[in-house]
């Protein structure tokens, strides 16, 4: 048995590094927002749609409306579509550093050159790079001509200007599920990250027909992952607290597949916000269509957020079943929340201790 008594249990006893109290109450700095840059993408992905309805680039917001999102945001994410489509990235990346302390870019990493130079000039930033499995699944599940090649390159040019925050985020399907295990032993072996998903229906992804059949095969596949990640090889102790907590994240994302409820409630509109194309501020990604509670083109951020409509929003995420379980809206439940992870992960990790299996 690889178990280690390293301090780890100590150190999570100070949850600072989920960034809230255990009371649970909600502080400035607390709220993160992912931009929708745009809904063009140079990949064919099979468990989204957003490359066969792109926007035009005529249409995407002006990056200037991105002042008027608040400082000192927990953290906020780029994504797409592909961001590096947009030609002003480099100004919409500009605007929104000064206002986190954590700005994360969402990536296939196709145009790796584009990503070193803005790396170059911002150089605190995250990168997570879109990968589905080892090469040849990678790149015939998201029809991208040697994207696992252009992505790993990514990688490696991030590592080389020192940018510490980088790594890679799989979708978990029925289809790449075994290739789980080896992704994580590859991401540990190279001290990066590695994030999960699974495959969601939303307007986002233009897709409400993504299912997983196997999903006995799935399950046997993802416990073996998250007792591998509640048993993290990873050098440093931060690294390896973060991979245990990766594990409650993946018991969500079983219980999602399995169509249980989420084990933590929702925040979006309260804790999380999205901001599409088109300048529009949304609840979340994962609504069947866009919940929108208003417009940042043409009112405050205050304005949307203490309105009328806003509070509309809120009251169907209350209401909303669709139980998704996706970063964008799970971490920060979580850090909303931590007591519930922090204890599913105590009572695993003594699990394995006593040699049993972990309890999903």
């Amino acid at each position: 048995m690889n178990y280690r008594n390293d301090g780890g249990i100590l150190y999570i006893l100070n949850i600072s590094f989920l960034g809230v109290p255990f009371s649970g109450e909600a502080e400035a700095g607390t709220m993160e927002c992912a931009i929708i840059t745009t809904y063009r993408c140079n990949a064919r992905c099979q468990m989204c749609n957003c490359w066969r309805n792109p926007t035009k680039p005529s249409e995407e917001f002006d990056p200037e409306i991105l002042k008027k999102i608040p400082a000192g945001m927990k953290r906020l994410n780029i994504t797409g579509g592909e961001p590096m489509l947009r030609k002003d990235i480099h100004r919409i990346v500009e605007i929104l550093y000064e206002k986190t302390n954590r700005l994360e870019i969402s990536t296939n990493g196709y145009f790796y050159d584009r990503i070193e130079a803005i790396a170059k000039d911002f150089p605190k930033i995250t990168v997570r790079v879109s990968i589905e499995g080892l090469p040849a699944l990678n790149d015939s599940l998201r029809g991208l001509k040697n994207g696992f090649d252009r992505g790993m390159r990514t990688i490696l040019r991030l590592k080389r200007l020192g940018i510490k925050d980088i790594g890679f985020a799989m979708t978990i399907s029925g289809q790449n599920v075994f290739d789980l295990l080896d992704m994580y032993t590859l991401t540990a072996s190279m001290g990066v990250e590695f994030s999960n998903a699974v495959v969601h229906n939303s307007f986002y992804f233009f897709k409400e027909d993504n299912r997983i059949d196997n999903i006995e095969e799935v399950e046997e596949k993802m416990r073996e992952f998250m007792d591998a990640l509640l048993r993290s090889p990873r050098k440093e102790l931060k690294a390896r607290v973060k991979d245990w907590f990766r594990a409650y994240i993946n018991m969500g994302l079983l219980n999602h597949v399995k169509g249980k409820a989420r084990p933590i409630p929702c925040g979006a509109a309260t804790d999380t916000f999205f901001l599409d194309p088109w300048g529009r501020v949304l609840a979340c990604n994962g609504s069947p269509e866009p919940w929108v509670m208003g417009d940042l083109t043409a009112q405050s951020f205050e304005e949307i957020w203490h309105s009328e409509q806003a509070e509309r929003v809120r009251e169907m995420v209350r209401n909303c079943k669709r139980n998704c379980w996706m970063t964008g809206t799970a971490v920060p439940a979580m850090r909303h929340k931590p007591l519930k992870p922090f204890l599913w992960v105590m009572k695993n990790k003594l699990r394995q201790f006593q040699g049993k299996e972990i309890e999903v």
